[in-house]
């Protein structure tokens, strides 16, 4: 790699490592009839996820505990994600996860399956008298102000750190990020957009055992 930094890689959460779309189902069940009109403007383009999440907020029903039980009981990472870890440790490849998803879900999903370790960067959700209270966007980019986790300028804020930063996802709020990494795996409606537009450094993946496997294969260690 002719680099004598580390690699880090940075990876979607929602519909990536958990291959379960956690906020979209915890606010489907959990909001009201009304949700339908924010969620049908946000897939439009109409509205950003930081002014839904203002919205989705007024009309967000049950407590913390109802919605950490729905999410144990509904959430599937990608079952070669821990391997994929555990090759990046044994490596000294840093991982981290961004997500324009809510905090409180993430850390539980990350500590229920020994993962607790990994920093992530999302919005925050915040609770009064275990009921839902507000969304705080404390990683907004105040200039473009659509995406409540500006992923991008995470991304951006690690560069100089790195001599590589790897990118795996697999929606539209990961398509700023994906123009400013090194290499990119992507499914879903990022591989669609990428390919479109026939950006070179992206591959396409199945599960973080391609990813794994590429990184393995072509020498993504440090000091490689």
């Amino acid at each position: 790699m002719g680099s004598n930094k580390k690699v880090l890689v940075i990876t979607d959460f929602d519909g990536t490592l958990s291959l379960t779309d956690v906020g979209y189902e915890v606010l489907l069940k959990f909001s009201s009839q009304d949700w339908d009109d924010i969620d049908r403007a946000y897939c439009a383009g109409e509205i950003g996820s930081k002014e839904a999440y203002g919205r989705i907020c007024a009309i967000l029903g049950g407590t913390r505990e109802l919605m950490l039980q729905f999410v144990a009981e509904n959430t599937v990472i990608d079952p070669h994600f821990k391997e994929f870890y555990a090759f990046c440790r044994e490596h000294d490849i840093d991982v981290k996860v961004v997500s324009d998803g809510l905090d409180f879900y993430i850390d539980f999903v990350l500590k229920k399956h020994g993962l607790a370790d990994i920093p992530f960067y999302s919005n925050v959700m915040t609770f009064q008298a275990g009921k839902p209270r507000s969304i705080e966007f404390p990683h907004a980019n105040e200039t473009c102000n659509k995406c409540g986790t500006c992923k991008s300028n995470i991304l951006e804020s690690c560069q100089a750190g790195y001599g590589k930063i790897v990118y795996v996802g697999d929606g539209v709020s990961d398509l700023c990020p994906a123009r400013k990494a090194d290499l990119v795996f992507a499914k879903g409606i990022l591989w669609t957009r990428l390919s479109e537009k026939a950006q070179r450094g992206v591959r396409k993946y199945r599960s973080f055992r391609d990813v794994k496997d590429f990184l393995s294969k072509n020498g993504f260690q440090k000091g490689r």
